[in-house]
């Protein structure tokens, strides 16, 4: 019995020693922001949050979300392209990215929205294409809805936001898991950011070491890390706002990689079934992120999207601009 209290012990202490190598402290803001931060990288304060952003091109608008954990990079493939004929903004949400933790803890989504729109009013934005992947999905269609004066087309990219009949990825449920998601806060190895990027293609060799020290930095930038086991803490304060889908009244694309293992395929047909003027393209063979795994791949789909619309958008404008008749 002796030896035996001794092997559990030893398991024990091993396991302790085996959590304290794992521990990863945060990495200073202006760290990651001197490697990251670069032209054509901007800040600006949005309610009280340093938000960073990046402005880029000239035309009409298109405001691009990313999704959980992500940051403004995963649009650069797509940005490249449609900077030369659009105006494209994409900014760090709060809690992500270099625009870092919200002091207040506002990331519940119809604060997201709130803060959005802040956003574009600080920009002065007042039409705009909105595109979001992910958790920027369910921000970009919730904001559609709220704020329907603003917005000309939408771009649903993987989105989040429907009720489901699955789990959330392992990963995320972490976050959402009582004692474990303090764990989490500090012990994020390598090995398991790496395999959470990977989960997130559809063909994970795809994934390059130089993307996985890019979600690393976001990820370990100081705060975030907190800030996201907050976000997966609150609950959707309203979420009688999934049965108002059919009130979005704009061109919507909806793109979904039909090896997305996070947010099923299923989801991308009830979006299309919900939004009365939307389009649904499935990406063969990609997994949740299609505009950062293959960007040269996905973007025509968009490009195609934007030109035919452009005279349904201009239409619509038009009339809105009319003076109402007396009475």
């Amino acid at each position: 019995m002796k030896h035996a209290g001794k092997w559990v012990l030893g398991l024990g202490l091993a396991g302790v020693a085996a959590l304290a190598l794992a521990v990863r402290r945060d990495r200073p803001a202006g760290e990651i922001e001197s490697r990251r931060a670069r032209a054509p990288s901007k800040f600006i304060n949005i309610n009280g949050l340093r938000t960073h952003y990046r402005d880029q091109g000239n035309g009409p608008t298109l405001v691009l979300l990313h999704g959980s954990n992500a940051s403004l990079h995963t649009w650069e493939g797509w940005t490249n392209v449609l900077s030369r004929q659009y105006r494209v903004i994409t900014m760090d949400l709060p809690g992500q990215g270099l625009t870092g933790p919200d002091a207040r803890n506002r990331y519940s989504p119809l604060d997201e929205v709130a803060w959005l729109d802040a956003f574009v009013e600080a920009l002065g934005l007042k039409h705009f294409t909105l595109g979001g992947n992910s958790m920027g999905g369910g921000l970009a269609w919730r904001y559609a809805v709220l704020h329907p004066e603003r917005v000309d087309r939408l771009i649903l990219v993987d989105a989040f936001g429907l009720r489901r009949d699955e789990k959330i990825p392992f990963s995320l449920r972490l976050y959402e898991t009582p004692v474990l998601n303090r764990v989490v806060r500090w012990v994020t190895p390598r090995f398991m950011v790496k395999r959470t990027v990977q989960g997130t293609y559809g063909d994970p060799e795809r994934v390059t070491e130089e993307q996985v020290d890019l979600y690393e930095d976001m990820l370990l930038r100081e705060g975030n890390r907190e800030a996201t086991r907050q976000r997966f803490t609150q609950k959707d304060a309203d979420p009688s706002l999934e049965q108002r889908l059919s009130e979005i009244k704009v061109p919507t694309l909806i793109l979904w990689g039909s090896r997305d293992e996070w947010i099923l395929p299923k989801y991308a047909q009830q979006f299309h079934a919900r939004i009365p003027q939307s389009r649904l393209v499935m990406l063969d063979g990609l997994g949740h992120v299609p505009m950062e795994e293959d960007p040269a791949g996905t973007v025509g789909v968009v490009q195609d999207f934007l030109q035919r619309t452009t005279a349904d958008v201009g239409a619509c404008l038009s009339s809105q601009a009319q003076p109402r008749s007396p009475g």
